[in-house]
């Protein structure tokens, strides 16, 4: 790595040294934009990356009316970095993050209470994909010494599994260079001038590397099975977690957003990508196209949880993972019961 890229591992490491959910920006807002209801109770969440598809579910429940239909007024805004986003939280800045499960498992390890509420991706959705060009040449990450490897950015979960599959496969991450490339057309844009040799991404980016022939797949975890292969069990990633001290001093309205994403998370099952894809807005297929935008959606649409309750074995899957690498968790006492409660999505269930 870099002198300058450890300088900024560092710099975040010394912010949060927490695994953070992959995020790109959405062209419609910018961390400092908020698109929410206009009345009741107010709550802001900061999502990491609102157009990728592993993130769907908290524009989708807002373009169905379930927020409103709660009585909340929520400001949703899009923040490049998912390390970013939890810092936020962390400074009362917003009230929840919408991303990966496993920042609350990085939290405890440095002495922060936080947790998930409800889990909305039973398995990552992440891809990676390498160069054309270096087809048979890289075939796992046990090919990766040396290699420029595209990352969300520094911090970023996409960092942390990147430097997970460079350690289980014999390669130590150290003698790889991991480059903040975001997603969408920054993703492609490196790839295309080889400025990375692989790299990790999700939905629709993926499909768009894949169909323009520009990249291959090495690792796939839109699927149980790929997760497994990846990471040795079930992954959960997508959820709202909230500190702690919120969830325990505004119970009420935290059950109002589960009740919100509950209702989402039931409509994705009973609703076709292309039902769905009519629901989001424009700009978030506008940079691959509407129809291939449902198709990715249709290819992966089971990575979303049909429940909303934690995957059984996830929770210890993310902590296996974490600990044989990153050092806010390596050697600690982690009690993964606190990092997540399906205490609100099991009255959600009950209700609706």
């Amino acid at each position: 790595m870099s002198k300058k890229l450890r300088l900024t591992a560092s710099a975040i490491a010394v912010a949060i040294v927490a695994v953070a959910g992959c995020s790109s920006k959405a062209s419609h807002t910018s961390a400092n934009q908020h698109v929410g209801a206009s009345s009741g109770d107010k709550v802001s969440i900061m999502v990491g990356g609102l157009n990728k598809q592993i993130y769907l579910p908290f524009m989708l429940a807002q373009r169905l009316g379930f927020y409103s239909a709660e009585g909340l007024s929520i400001s949703l805004s899009d923040e490049p970095a998912g390390v970013d986003a939890t810092t936020a939280m962390l400074a009362n800045k917003v009230d929840g993050v919408g991303g990966f499960y496993d920042h609350t498992i990085a939290l405890q390890g440095i002495g922060k209470s936080a947790e998930s509420v409800v889990s909305m991706l039973q398995v990552p959705g992440e891809v990676e994909l390498c160069r054309t060009g270096l087809k048979g040449t890289i075939k796992s990450a046990a090919d990766w010494k040396g290699r420029n490897l595209g990352i969300t950015d520094v911090g970023s979960s996409t960092d942390f599994l990147t430097q997970y599959l460079a350690e289980k496969n014999g390669v130590n991450p150290s003698s790889t260079h991991r480059i903040g490339v975001q997603a969408g057309p920054t993703f492609i844009g490196a790839m295309q001038h080889k400025s990375i040799d692989c790299g990790m991404t999700t939905e629709p980016t993926v499909s768009k590397v894949l169909d323009s022939g520009l990249g291959y797949i090495i690792y796939d975890t839109r699927t149980a099975p790929g997760a497994q292969a990846a990471f040795g069990g079930p992954y959960p990633a997508t959820s709202l977690y909230m500190s702690t001290s919120y969830v325990q001093a505004h119970p009420a309205i935290v059950q109002k957003l589960v009740n919100a994403y509950v209702k989402t998370l039931k409509w994705i099952q009973t609703h076709t990508a292309d039902q769905i894809t009519e629901q989001m807005p424009a700009d978030y297929y506008a940079g691959v196209g509407k129809a291939a935008y449902s198709k990715a959606l249709g290819s992966e649409k089971g990575i979303y949880n049909p429940t909303g309750i934690m995957p059984q074995g996830g929770p210890q899957t993310c902590l296996a993972v974490l600990s044989s690498f990153n050092p806010s968790v390596k050697g600690k006492n982690i009690d993964v019961t606190k990092t997540y409660t399906d205490e609100f999505v099991k009255k959600a269930q009950s209700t609706n």
